[in-house]
């Protein structure tokens, strides 16, 4: 399967939209400029990488900045909360613990 990820790309003008790229592996999302996602884990190893835009990206209280083309790592139950600065989009890979 290949798909061009920036077809994809659609901001809301408020708030998030995600899209299943790969069943249950790989979610894009679009985040509005401003919006937030409060702190949360996840069950999974999990990988982040930027696409477009600007944000915070915090991991175990640490801020990260969210720019173009960055990855970040991230392993399951890791405390994480993520803000837009800007119209944000990444892709959320989830891996088999």
């Amino acid at each position: 399967m290949i798909k061009n990820i920036k077809e994809h790309i659609e901001y809301p003008e408020q708030g998030i939209l995600s899209k299943e790229i790969v069943k249950d592996k790989i979610t894009l999302f679009c985040m509005a400029k401003g919006t937030e996602i409060s702190e949360h884990t996840t069950t999974k190893q999990a990988a982040v990488y930027v696409i477009e835009g600007k944000g915070i990206f915090n991991l175990n209280g640490k801020d990260i900045q969210m720019l173009p083309n960055k990855l970040i790592f991230m392993k399951e139950d890791a405390p994480h909360s993520l803000k837009a600065e800007e119209n944000t989009s990444f892709l959320l890979t989830l891996f088999k613990n």
